[in-house]
């Protein structure tokens, strides 16, 4: 038997064009990554300005510069549709690496925002 659980990662952008580089440590019950999806409280800022790279226990899940807007999703889709599938990766070492770089544009003024992981797992705790 296995429980499915959300994980939330926050990362808050304080400075313009600047590339913040986190590393979140996952429990060892988790037994499977099944999806992730990023989200922010500036949406637009992240859609806009964001880039990132994603590795999981050291390997890329995606390359750096990967835009933030292809990893986001809009109200109008399920929220069972939502997550970007892994298709059960196993965590390995239990840690997830986020580069995210944000890039200054004309169509986004710079504000401080926050930035969110969230992960869907799998854990073996009943």
């Amino acid at each position: 038997m296995y429980t499915r659980i959300m994980k939330r990662f926050d990362i808050p952008i304080t400075a313009l064009g600047a590339t913040y580089s986190q590393t979140f440590e996952l429990e060892k019950t988790i037994t499977k990554i099944n999806g992730l999806l990023f989200t922010s409280d500036r949406e637009d800022l992240m859609y806009y300005r964001g880039t990132q790279r994603v590795e999981i226990n050291k390997e890329e899940i995606f390359p750096p510069e990967y835009e933030s807007k292809l990893l986001m999703s809009g109200l109008n889709v399920s929220p069972n549709d939502r997550y970007y599938s892994l298709g059960g990766i196993p965590p390995g070492n239990g840690k997830v690496k986020i580069d995210y770089t944000d890039t200054d544009t004309t169509i986004a003024t710079f504000i401080a925002y926050r930035v969110t992981l969230y992960l869907d797992c799998e854990t073996s705790e009943a």
